[in-house]
């Protein structure tokens, strides 16, 4: 061949009478790489996307019909293709009726060449075994040998006279093609035809991995007489012009050009080819220890092979009559990644969804995603615009932080951007940081409940989990080999399974950088393709990160600036830390696409102390009645000063609410302690104070019960349960 898979695929040796040879337009550019490949004289595998649809001459077909069509192009008279489900078939007109033919006449020169050694019809040759069901070969002496005795006169022939007259009537006669649905058989008949070199024939064997299962030892003869096939195959004779072959251009040596000289052969040896969806389920030695063996990937279309899909089936789409050149390049765009089958399957949804080329972005949505339902269509607009009071109630002291959320949600609702046709970055994406312990968790759950109404729409994953290299795979699944290449990857089984999702990345500083290199994708394009090949779509999810980065110098701001640390001071502190930390791990870029998206949450301050206090006490209430049926109730004007005395120490302020549901440890165990030694009946009230030591006192509220007898009976000290500061009070 004189050029490789740049050069026009119409070239010497494809141009025959039959036409099988193509332009470029006209065929995947995989196609250009096998035929490259196989005019060097490799014998290709074929891995990867073997599934898809593709296109031969302007028509969408299976990947099995364009393949077909390269390899006679390629110079094979006869394409055979083997599949463990239906045996030996041929996927072009003619091909079965030309393959029976050259059967036939390889046969016959076979027992033509064997020498005259009086083989014995005892002992068959090897085509015996080769073809059963077919009688011995002839031997020497048959029906034309002068040699032979006549008949007798009543027809009565000698029993070695009767058995070669009986294989020369058979030899020739036109018999049904044999199925060869077993591997072996298949193998055996490619190994003897591929190395004939009277043959232009190409075998393709399609999920050879799985007749051949690599944990069988029985499997590896199957791949040794694959390899065997490979490597033996043969460069077929040039054929007479008026040969069977002239109209594929087959033939080795020289072909006779249209125009005069003569030109290369489309074809070195005739082709054995291997097709598997999955290359480690085939042996390495296979394809690594023979130089003329080759692995070609079969990629998913490319932006021009995309160009080239939208131009045969752009008619197809809903409103097609009405789009311009504009709609269809803005779907080229956006639809890297996706199969052929895919494009094909867009066409439909534009159909079945109502939604109109015009659209190429809310086409890809409702394509990607298949919902009929979209939650963020579905949000009130009043629930939308009083966002930020909802929020600010579950989050307390956080008013820039949920002020920032909002405004995505609101921008996320209205459904305009920066984004063009297409885009599929993520609704919103934030970098929470600050003090440990101030709500950024909590602010995410509550993003969840509010939007989707539904608080298993939050997924939180624990970044410190993701600390090694090689924990980056469980994102994204591990590759073809690996262990838990079957099993997906975490978060793209999580976004296909829920699109809508709140995504929360906790701890973010803890991930090895790796990992984090996973994050550039999705903040960019907005999906993520894991180990399988399947890619998961966030364009419909909240990205949201968090982190203590700078945490550890708090102390020291509160020392200086006491509880008046003004909030612009922290926030310059702890963007300054985060900046820091990507430049440290050599990851400024991730930096850069979260910085619009930083939060700097503020410290936990005197005034949010109490709120924070009343709504955990008010959790511990619920619970109680909940369970027990017993109202619980404290006093405000001993618990609210005993909580932010303890909260005023700089070391505790700098845990957050964290350390206030700590404090209140010693709450919780004396109204244990008091229900489970008082019993106190379903539907009275108990009631929850602090003595001025510091003792956690629960005692009946006989004020608001209405029954003062038995237990309760006015004593308060001997009754009631408590707990010190260190112990019980």
């Amino acid at each position: 061949m004189s050029g490789g898979p740049g050069t026009d695929r119409g070239g010497a040796g494809g141009g025959g009478a039959g036409g099988r040879s193509v332009a470029r337009a006209e065929a995947p550019l995989w196609v250009a790489a096998l035929r490259w490949e196989l005019r060097r004289g490799r014998q290709v595998i074929l891995t990867g996307q073997v599934r898809d649809r593709w296109w031969w001459r302007g028509r969408p077909v299976p990947f099995r019909t364009v393949l077909a069509h390269a390899l006679h192009g390629c110079g094979a008279d006869t394409v055979a293709w083997w599949d463990p489900v239906g045996g030996l078939v041929f996927p072009l007109d003619g091909d079965q009726g030309r393959f029976e033919s050259l059967d036939q006449r390889q046969s016959a020169r076979a027992a033509a060449a064997r020498p005259a050694t009086g083989e014995s019809a005892a002992h068959p040759g090897p085509d015996a075994a080769r073809h059963p069901g077919r009688g011995p070969e002839p031997g020497p002496g048959d029906a034309d040998d002068p040699a032979r005795p006549p008949a007798r006169p009543d027809g009565d022939a000698t029993r070695r006279g009767g058995i070669r007259r009986l294989a020369s009537d058979g030899l020739f006669t036109a018999r049904p093609a044999r199925r060869l649905a077993a591997v072996d058989d298949a193998l055996a008949e490619a190994h003897r035809l591929a190395a004939s070199p009277g043959a232009a024939v190409a075998f393709v064997f399609e999920d050879v991995d799985l007749a051949l299962p690599l944990n069988e030892s029985s499997s590896v003869q199957g791949y040794l007489r694959l390899r065997a096939a490979m490597s033996d195959a043969a460069t077929p004779l040039p054929r007479d012009a008026s040969g069977p072959a002239a109209a594929t251009g087959a033939g080795s040596g020289t072909v006779k050009a249209a125009d005069g000289p003569a030109a290369p052969s489309p074809t070195a040896r005739n082709a054995v080819v291997a097709v598997v969806g999955d290359l480690s389920r085939l042996p390495a030695w296979l394809y690594r220890e023979d130089p003329r063996t080759v692995v070609l990937h079969v990629g998913a279309p490319d932006q021009a092979e995309r160009r080239r899909w939208f131009a045969m089936i752009g008619g197809e789409f809903n409103g097609a009559e009405d789009a311009g050149p504009a709609e269809f390049e803005a779907l080229v765009g956006a639809t890297d990644g996706m199969a052929g089958w895919e494009l094909d399957a867009l066409a439909r949804t534009s159909h079945i969804r109502h939604v109109p080329v015009r659209e190429p972005g809310r086409l890809l949505e409702r394509h990607r995603i298949n919902v009929n339902v979209d939650p963020w269509s579905q949000i009130d607009r009043r629930t939308v615009a009083e966002a930020a009071g909802e929020l600010g109630t579950r989050v307390i002291g956080q008013r820039t932080a949920v002020d920032a959320v909002v405004g995505a949600l609101q921008a996320a609702y209205v459904g305009v951007g920066f984004g063009g046709s297409g885009a599929a970055r993520p609704r919103g994406s934030f970098f929470f940081v600050g003090p440990t312990g101030v709500g950024k968790t909590e602010l995410a759950k509550s993003v969840a409940q509010l939007i989707f109404g539904d608080p298993s729409a939050y997924a939180r994953f624990d970044m410190s989990e993701y600390q090694q290299e090689h924990a980056a795979e469980r994102l994204a699944g591990a590759p073809p080999g690996f262990i838990g290449y079957d099993q997906g990857g975490e978060l793209t089984r999580r976004v296909r399974e829920r699109p809508f999702s709140v995504l929360l990345f906790d701890e973010i500083e803890k991930a090895h950088p790796a990992v984090l290199d996973k994050f550039l994708q999705i903040l960019e394009d907005g999906r993520l393709t894991d180990g399988q090949g399947r890619t998961a779509y966030f364009s419909q999810s909240l990205i949201i990160f968090t982190s203590n980065t700078g945490a550890g110098g708090l102390p020291a701001l509160l020392a200086e600036h006491g509880d008046d640390l003004p909030y612009e001071v922290l926030h310059e502190h702890f963007t300054g830390a985060v900046e820091e930390k990507f430049r440290a791990i050599g990851r400024p870029e991730i930096y850069g696409r979260l910085k619009p998206g930083v939060v700097v949450f503020d410290m936990l301050r005197t005034e949010h102390v109490v709120g924070i206090a009343d709504r955990l006490l008010g959790q511990l209430a619920d619970s109680l009645h909940e369970r027990h049926g017993v109202e619980l109730l404290h006093d405000p004007k001993t618990v609210h000063p005993w909580i932010t005395g303890r909260m005023a120490d700089p070391e505790r302020q700098a845990y957050g609410g964290r350390q206030i549901r700590n404090e209140f440890e010693p709450v919780l165990g004396a109204v244990v302690r008091y229900v489970i030694g008082q019993e106190p009946p379903r539907g009275s009230r108990i009631r929850l104070g602090i003595a001025d030591d510091g003792t956690v006192r629960v005692t009946p509220d006989t004020a608001g019960s209405g029954n003062d007898s038995g237990n309760d009976s006015g004593n308060d000290s001997g009754n009631g349960y408590g707990h010190g500061d260190g112990g019980t009070g």
